[in-house]
């Protein structure tokens, strides 16, 4: 019977209200998780596989509100123009913002901190996307000194062991993590943010490693070792956005 059913339901499907699309998506899940994504407002649905369409939209209906101010929130967050990575160009770097100064020469191409300066050495010639990929590079060496640190802090507290941990570009998300093999990921633009955002999004995941789920168990897990989780989790929605990450 429960395999007939479960046949019988479509795993995604998309509804309209009024003007606004939600894909829903079936999982198994005991609760329905509504999400509003970046950069346009994005709105989807994960629900349990049993779910009747008529339920998940009558949920979406009552959650409309949310819905908008989401959306509008989204809209009215500022984002950093695209970046040439060129002399006297601004770019943030663990919540400030540095000048960047480029020069050119016949050696191999590096980057460092000269003051209030982001200093890109690089061969005459050299592409504005080379020079982006030399600064992403750099992006993930600053973050490797700093994550490493951070976990062998947390982990005592949060009473978890994380077994590797990975830096990437990620469009929608700050972190995630894979709960069965005990891995955190984390999206290489929070180098650009204040280092203690760094940390909330690194106890964040760690927290997902004992409890996946956005529960009630996992919100007084943050609630009793990191209390502040709220408000760094505003400060870092609010703060610009990349570019590139769209």
């Amino acid at each position: 019977m429960t395999e007939i059913l479960m046949a019988e339901i479509p795993m995604t499907e998309t509804i309209e209200i009024g003007e606004l699309q939600i894909t829903i998506t079936r999982k198994g899940i005991k609760n329905v998780h509504l999400s509003v994504h970046p950069p346009d407002g994005r709105v989807t649905m994960a629900a349990p596989i049993a779910t009747r369409i008529e339920v998940a939209r009558a949920y979406a209906i009552s959650k409309l509100g949310w819905i908008r101010a989401q959306q509008q929130k989204l809209a009215s967050q500022s984002r950093e123009s695209p970046r040439q990575f060129l002399s006297r160009e601004s770019h943030y770097l663990w919540g400030l913002q540095r000048l960047m100064r480029v020069q050119h020469q016949d050696t191999k191409p590096y980057v460092a901190l000269d003051h209030k300066h982001i200093v890109l050495t690089v061969r005459p010639g050299t592409t504005a996307q080379k020079r982006g990929e030399l600064m992403h590079e750099w992006h993930k060496s600053l973050l490797h000194q700093a994550v490493p640190p951070l976990i062998k802090k947390w982990e005592p507290i949060v009473q978890v062991k994380v077994n590797a941990y990975f830096l990437q570009r990620m469009k929608t998300k700050w972190g995630s993590c894979n709960h069965r093999a005990g891995n955190i990921r984390l999206n290489t633009e929070l180098v650009k943010k204040p280092k203690d955002l760094l940390e909330y999004v690194i106890v964040h995941e760690m927290a997902h490693l004992r409890e996946p789920t956005h529960s009630k168990r996992f919100v007084a897990i943050l609630d009793r070792h990191y209390p502040a989780w709220r408000e760094a989790r505003a400060e870092l929605n609010e703060l610009p956005l990349g570019a590139e990450m769209w």
